[in-house]
């Protein structure tokens, strides 16, 4: 909800996140917190496979290309998520439009019911089904190249403990140190994603596009 606000000026904006709470939970019920929780769970399982199954594949086929271990995970990474991005994407679509709907959650369609209208009005193309995959390409794409980069670096970097509580904390660090930079940098695609993949400003009228082009109105309207 908050990605698709467009500055202090939206009349739907939210002041804060316990602003957002208490509006969603007064307007939609508790059930509005988990509006598109369906295309998530669906897509869980083999999101998961592709990511860690490719990651694994391209870092054997960069194993040829003589690449720092470094840059090799990176570049695995990278591939892994962009993988990723394509099967997800699809999900992403059904899953923000069933999230931006204010409706209380029993007057809005299912998932299916809300794919199947998509796909009806808008095809499986990318102003349909998969549109914003440009955005979901960058969200996961640089993600995964930031996480699996950083993870594996640090981790090969800070030696090994041998008390097993001790190893524990030790990658469970060094996983939410490059779970939280990654995320940091992916934001901008995060919320261009979902200004494309959401309700427009003007019903009938399509302002935000490809995910570059967003970029730039978002900073141009909104710093």
């Amino acid at each position: 909800r908050f990605q698709i606000q467009r500055g202090k000026t939206d009349p739907t904006g939210y002041k804060s996140l316990g602003d957002c709470f208490r509006t969603i939970f007064q307007r939609e019920g508790l059930l509005g917190f988990y509006k598109g929780i369906f295309p998530p769970i669906l897509a869980e399982t083999p999101k998961r496979a592709v990511k860690f199954f490719t990651f694994e594949q391209y870092k054997k086929l960069l194993g040829y290309a003589s690449l720092p271990p470094g840059l090799a995970f990176a570049v695995a990474g990278l591939g892994s998520g962009l993988t990723e991005a394509v099967v997800v994407n699809p999900f992403e679509v059904v899953k923000v439009t069933l999230q931006t709907n204010q409706n209380a959650f029993t007057e809005q369609p299912s998932s299916f019911v809300q794919a199947r209208q998509i796909i009806k009005t808008d095809g499986l193309g990318f102003q349909g089904l998969n549109r914003g995959l440009t955005a979901t390409l960058g969200r996961h794409g640089v993600f995964n190249m930031v996480y699996f980069g950083f993870y594996f670096n640090v981790k090969n970097i800070l030696p090994v403990n041998k008390d097993p509580n001790l190893e524990f904390l030790r990658k469970f660090g060094i996983g939410l140190v490059s779970g939280t930079i990654a995320s940091i940098i992916n934001i901008p695609f995060d919320v261009a994603k979902s200004r494309i993949q959401g309700p427009q400003p003007v019903p009938g009228e399509i302002k935000y596009r490809t995910c570059f082009k967003t970029m730039a109105t978002v900073y141009k309207e909104e710093g």
